[in-house]
């Protein structure tokens, strides 16, 4: 009777698995999935930042530097959207922040996150290639390396890893004036402290997503966020708290902000100097959050 008995649960088992096993390996397909997709990705599941929400106050208005302050929900809260580049895809304006032709300092920051190609987190400088070769941009992000861009000359340092590996990195350069230092960051360790040329920008012309003096193509299908611009050479210790504030983090020093564009649905200037830009080939996405890690 055991043997009987144990011959039937058996066949009741097997029974169980033929029924309900191809069930079961589709509900665990579709939970993979989801996963993959980033479903259940804790960063998809809370509130996200609308555009605006968190804005740079200044009473005295435009350039001002008097009781300026941040307004709204600025504690890093996750964007609603990102800059997507389609070919050709750009960001653009012209201002007169720095003054013309003039030495200056300078501090660019940003969160990018691309599969390859030439993607410029800032530029500044001259509209018209080899003008003058003491105009200089400067691109935070392009093969696969941080590098210096200016007309004439180039300099770039390899970061030691794959940036073009689907994941967010947060990027930033610093140029002292005083020094003629250059130093470069992916996420908060910086990777250069050498350059020994004083420059200047020019014109006053900012590209975001394209090189300014070549006017290189960004690459299709990257992300942008976040995009910051001081006229001071910022501190380790200040890109390391760029950094830990994460994708959404408001800025610091904000006597010496000059730009502020967390490309979050639109290219407005949020640092209050209202420096908004024009864009070309560029969207906006909620789908964003694949590859993003808060610090």
């Amino acid at each position: 009777m055991r043997s009987v008995s144990g011959a039937v649960h058996s066949q009741s088992a097997m029974e169980y698995l033929t029924t309900y096993g191809w069930a079961i390996l589709v509900i665990a397909v579709v939970l993979a999935a989801l996963f993959e997709l980033g479903v259940f990705n804790a960063n998809n599941l809370g509130p996200r930042a609308q555009p605006g929400s968190c804005h740079i106050y200044r009473p005295d208005g435009p350039g001002t530097t008097a009781f300026i302050s941040a307004e709204g929900l600025c504690n890093g809260e996750l964007p609603e959207y990102t800059a997507l580049y389609n070919p050709g895809g750009y960001f653009w304006g012209n201002f007169s922040s720095f003054g013309s032709n003039t030495a200056v300092s300078i501090t660019e920051s940003g969160w990018v996150k691309t599969t390859g190609g030439d993607l410029s987190v800032l530029a500044i400088g001259t509209t018209v290639y080899g003008s003058n070769p003491g105009q200089a941009s400067f691109d935070s992000y392009a093969d696969n390396q941080l590098e210096y861009h200016g007309c004439y000359d180039d300099y770039g340092v390899n970061v030691g890893g794959n940036l073009y590996d689907g994941n967010w990195y947060f990027v930033a350069m610093t140029y002292s004036s005083s020094t003629g230092i250059l130093t470069m960051y992916v996420d908060s360790k910086a990777v250069s402290n050498t350059w020994g040329a004083s420059q200047n920008l020019g014109n006053n012309v900012v590209w975001i997503g394209r090189d300014l003096c070549d006017k290189w193509t960004s690459f299709a299908g990257s992300y942008e966020a976040n995009v910051q611009l001081y006229n001071t050479s910022l501190s380790s210790n200040n890109i390391q708290a760029l950094y830990y504030e994460g994708i959404g983090g408001a800025p610091i020093k904000l006597q010496n902000l000059v730009g502020w564009w967390p490309l979050n649905g639109n290219a407005q200037d949020y640092s209050g100097n209202n420096n908004n830009l024009k864009q070309g080939a560029v969207s906006f996405t909620g789908s964003w959050t694949s590859g993003y890690t808060a610090p």
